[in-house]
């Protein structure tokens, strides 16, 4: 093969993810690929909050259109980020194993406090919680009713620093990206998936490419993992299904069930996080797509159509208490 170039974001976790997938390239084929640190629209716009300068679509948009132009041959993203529906001629040619999908409470690094301890949590908790998400903010409302929920971007560093020097009293974060990182031991506690549902695809690397490049799909295919694929899979026909974005209350997660079956578990929810419709069901995982299908329109009949009209037309979370 030709050498290839690797289109990947600057930040921490960005640079984590593609030099993991080039090193499993170069394992598999004898050859790295050259990574290409390429600047987006929501690298820019680093501190307004994903709702008002249109949602996570800004972390991906220059590098598909690199990646179009032929500048890069393949690149590397948070599966999260990438939007439900790729540009014409773009395709995931393979993503590799699973990390933990759940979200992560982070408590400030205090001097008596030993790193990994579990904090105790309490009903009354009024503190200020960063995180810059409508879904977590929808689904944690019912959890902590009398915190404050504020915006907070930036790198992983950054935000663990904001929150260490007082600016926030808990971050709100992926765990996937703390373990990735090396901070699994800044993990407080990990929200149960049925108290928070997780972002679709959250926890999964994806790697885009051209559908033309039949080479590349080949090669990639050394390094896919099946069951993470048929869970991206389901979780993505069910944003699909619902009509989504990055930055709507949607929350789906896969798991598998035995060696060749799926669950799908999936949440819509009001902004306020006053109103909930959630949906589980199994399906074969030879059938990711279909099970997607099956849940989005499972929830539409009974009612997450007009909670996400509503999302859609007040733009960003009710004020927090």
């Amino acid at each position: 093969m030709k050498p290839l170039r690797l289109g990947s974001r600057g930040s921490q976790l960005a640079l984590f993810q593609a030099r993991l997938v080039a090193q499993r390239l170069a394992d598999a084929t004898g050859a790295a690929p050259e990574i290409v640190v390429i600047r987006t629209s929501g690298d820019r716009l680093a501190e307004a909050p994903l709702s008002e300068i249109g949602g996570k679509r800004l972390f991906v948009k220059e590098i598909e259109d690199a990646l179009l132009k032929e500048e890069v041959d393949l690149a590397v993203h948070s599966s999260k980020d990438l939007p439900s529906e790729l540009p014409a001629g773009l395709e995931i040619g393979a993503v590799l194993p699973r990390e933990d999908p759940a979200d992560a409470l982070v408590f400030p690094l205090k001097p008596d406090q030993k790193m990994g301890s579990d904090p105790i949590f309490e009903g009354g908790f009024s503190g200020r919680i960063g995180t810059g998400s409508v879904r977590r903010i929808a689904q944690l409302r019912r959890l902590f009713p009398n915190a404050r929920f504020e915006n907070v971007r930036g790198n992983l560093d950054t935000r663990l620093r904001k929150l260490d020097t007082g600016e926030y009293d808990m971050l709100v974060l992926a765990a996937a990206g703390l373990r990735r990182l090396g901070f699994a031991s800044r993990i407080s506690a990990r929200v149960p998936l049925e108290d928070c549902i997780p972002a679709p695809g959250q926890g999964i690397i994806a790697i885009e490419i051209r559908q033309d490049d039949a080479p590349l799909a080949a090669a990639l295919q050394t390094i896919n993992d099946t069951e993470a694929g048929a869970a991206l899979d389901a979780e993505r026909a069910l944003v699909t299904t619902l009509g989504g974005g990055c930055q709507m209350p949607i929350g789906g997660v896969a798991l598998p069930v035995g060696s060749s079956a799926l669950e799908l578990s999936a949440i819509v929810t009001s902004l306020d996080g006053t109103r909930a419709i959630r949906y589980k069901k199994d399906g074969d995982k030879a059938h990711a797509t279909a099970l997607g299908r099956l849940v989005g329109e499972h929830l539409l009949k009974t009612g997450a159509g007009e909670l996400l009209k509503e999302a859609g037309a007040g733009g960003t979370p009710a004020p927090s208490p």
